[in-house]
């Protein structure tokens, strides 16, 4: 009888227990963030409360002083700031008290950080970017094809659906990417996207704090990231500040009617992003650039409120910590408010100096593109820093989805169209750090533009060894294909095939041998990631230019010299060697890198042949 009342007794308690936390639970339904990191630059937090009525409670910390708390309009929300300057990592629980009544606790930790993580390297030239859509990856788990969480569930056959690829499947071909000699890995948006339809692009997230449930969990992300790193990969994030998703519960149920920018009816972005900095663009006009919605799916955010900001600063800050991760993409970097921007990504390299951050800034011209970069001499021109590291060479892309197609030149077509744009990094801050792509998961395919493997080899010989961060894209190295016209699912096929040579058929083996020898060496070049560039106006269709790097001490040293040409003309071309002596530098011997074919410059020319690209490798005989 005695075991008896003891179990019941243990069975009444756990039952109590049960019901007290299940209420709580009710109360207190969401915290952001959940944790943080002792010593952070970032010592004051701002935590965001979320449940139904909660604004009429007090709150209390256990450990940390509270030095501010908010209450909007919506009395679901309460924003608490908490100074963590001096502390140390372990729990400070948060309490909602009715009275003297305990009503709701969450346990709120500070972890410890990771040594040297103020510190962290980050991808840089010496860099090659592998792109990645997760869900058209591969499939690694198909058990969360679909999940009962989630609206929209797993349709291989729709071309807009979900088609199962997950974390794990990146996991799985880690090998598959550094074997290919990419150094790291930019994944479209992997948090949780809950639209009905539509959604595995990610870029309308409905939790920023959840991995998505069909892609896999935060610690599978964190996993993934470990694995990476032990591979010798880097892993960059893709952040997107400028909206979220219909679905957010946030968005169900806005902290403040601030919080979006809101329209009598629904109201579409201009995408006029010149009005950002056109000096004579009228109010109406920037606000229907900055403030109109991306979609009807993708309410605009507001960054102009300081409690939405702050949240953005530190759910981006939490990723990095929480993740160990190398840098970051920023979508629609220009649709932001430029000044709220400014102040978001500052925040992030005053945590982080070292981290890289890359926006996308898709415009046409260099001088628009330039005024995004941190420290531009556009930008100063009105007083305008955003501190974005990097932007993306959108101008470079336009030239490579044209040129190869020019067979005559032109004055300012075929291959002058690579040396008009390089002629214009004058006006970048560091033109070094520019990211530099041939496609990516928002453009024509190039396979699809150009079908031969001639020009791919002509295109990523380009891209592998001209100034900036080179960035290739899933399927490009077998020769995949896709129409932007057929629509975004045809340039993001499924890639679930091509990871081992049995995998591939002929055309497919010679695209990846292609790449993979050209990225591989290029890893240890250091002329290609750090060296100058000396380009010369292209004649005849044939665009040549050098990589050299001067040596720290250069007394009785010769310089490191690359000589790059790209014939894109139909017919073989002949080179006079004696117009590049200012680029051979007094070599008179080179060695292509990839065919080991020799070229003598003390002869008087030398022959190209038809749609042919060489990286020449200068010495003496």
């Amino acid at each position: 009888m005695e075991p008896n009342n003891v179990s019941m007794k243990w069975n009444s308690l756990l039952a109590v227990l049960f019901i007290v936390f299940n209420f709580q639970a009710q109360i207190l339904q969401h915290v952001e963030p959940a944790n943080w990191w002792a010593g952070m630059q970032q010592h004051q937090v701002q935590v965001l409360l979320y449940g139904k009525d909660i604004a009429k409670y007090k709150v209390e910390v256990a450990g940390l002083a509270i030095l501010e708390e908010v209450r909007t309009e919506n009395p679901n929300y309460i924003f608490v700031t908490l100074e963590t300057q001096g502390k140390v990592a372990g729990p400070y629980p948060i309490r909602l008290m009715d009275n003297k009544k305990e009503v709701a606790t969450h346990v709120f930790t500070l972890l410890e950080r990771k040594q040297h993580s103020h510190y962290r390297n980050s991808f840089t030239s010496q860099d090659v970017v592998y792109l990645l859509m997760p869900d058209r990856f591969a499939n690694g788990d198909p058990s969360n094809d679909s999940h009962p969480s989630t609206k929209e569930q797993a349709n291989v056959n729709l071309p807009g659906g979900r088609h199962g690829g997950d974390l794990k499947g990146v996991e799985d071909r880690l090998a598959y990417i550094k074997d290919l000699g990419a150094t790291t890995i930019w994944m479209t948006p992997f948090l949780e996207d809950n639209e009905p339809t539509y959604s595995y692009h990610g870029y309308a997230q409905s939790d920023l704090y959840k991995v998505d449930p069909r892609y896999g969990t935060n610690e599978s992300f964190r996993t993934l990231v470990q694995k990476a790193h032990q591979l010798g990969l880097k892993v960059i994030k893709d952040e997107v500040p400028n909206h979220w998703s219909s679905k957010h519960w946030m968005i169900q149920d806005i902290p403040t009617n601030t919080w979006i920018h809101q329209f009598d009816q629904f109201t579409r972005s201009s995408y006029r992003t010149t009005t950002q900095f056109d000096p004579y663009a009228s109010k109406s006009d920037q606000k229907a650039s900055a403030d109109g919605w991306f979609d009807t799916t993708m309410p605009d955010m507001n960054q102009n409120n300081p409690l939405l900001l702050t949240y953005l600063i530190q759910n981006t800050i939490w990723w990095i910590e929480w993740a160990d991760l190398d840098g970051l993409r920023v979508d629609t970097y220009s649709y932001n408010d430029k000044d709220a921007a400014a102040i978001w990504t500052k925040a992030i390299m005053d945590e982080y100096p070292n981290l890289n951050i890359v926006g996308e800034v898709w415009m046409h011209d260099q001088a628009q593109m330039a005024y995004w970069q941190k420290d531009s001499p556009i930008g100063a021109l009105q007083h305008f820093n955003s501190y974005m590291p990097s932007v993306m060479d959108f101008t470079l892309h336009d030239a490579i989805m044209q040129a190869f197609k020019e067979k005559e030149q032109g004055w300012d077509q075929g291959m002058v169209r690579f040396y008009e744009n390089f002629s214009q990094d004058y006006l970048y801050a560091n033109p070094k750090n520019l990211l530099v792509f041939m496609e990516n998961h928002d453009t024509q395919r190039f396979n699809e533009t150009y079908s031969s493997l001639a020009d791919y080899k002509l295109a990523l010989t380009l891209v592998a060894t001209t100034r900036g961060i080179p960035q290739i894209y899933y399927g490009s190295e077998i020769g995949m294909r896709g129409s932007k016209a057929v629509g975004d699912a045809d340039i993001r096929r499924d890639f679930f095939k091509g990871a081992t040579s049995q995998e591939r058929n002929i055309e497919q083996e010679a695209y990846y041998q292609f790449t993979k020898n050209i990225l591989n060496w290029r890893k240890e070049q250091k002329v290609i990631h750090e060296g100058a560039l000396l380009q010369y106006v292209p004649q005849n269709n044939v665009y040549v230019y050098f990589r050299y790097l001067k040596p720290e001490n250069s007394e009785g040293k010769n310089p490191e010299v690359i000589m790059i040409i790209l014939n894109n003309s139909e017919k073989e071309e002949e080179l006079v060697w004696d117009r590049f002596t200012e680029g051979t530098q007094g070599f008179n011997f080179g060695t292509d890198v990839l065919t080991n074919q020799t070229f003598d410059f003390e002869q008087k020319t030398g022959k190209i042949p038809a749609k042919t690209a060489y990286i020449i490798q200068l010495k003496n005989n």
